[in-house]
């Protein structure tokens, strides 16, 4: 019977983790992905290209 005690317990802390994180994102959003960009394969050419499109005129080209 301690081990059904103890295994509710642990469901407790897990939900109240789950509602925590959620709670979190609710407020700052999703600070980090889940994956790397290494694991989701991007590349990192678009921010090169974004950036030589956004520059400011006085920063040169």
């Amino acid at each position: 019977m301690a081990e059904q005690g103890t295994r509710a317990a642990d469901d407790g802390d897990d939900a109240d983790r789950r509602r925590r994180r959620r709670r979190l994102a609710e407020v700052f959003g999703d600070v980090l992905p889940e994956t790397t960009s290494d694991e989701r394969g991007e590349t990192g050419g678009d921010s090169e290209v974004w950036y030589r499109e956004n520059r400011p005129p006085h920063h040169g080209g």
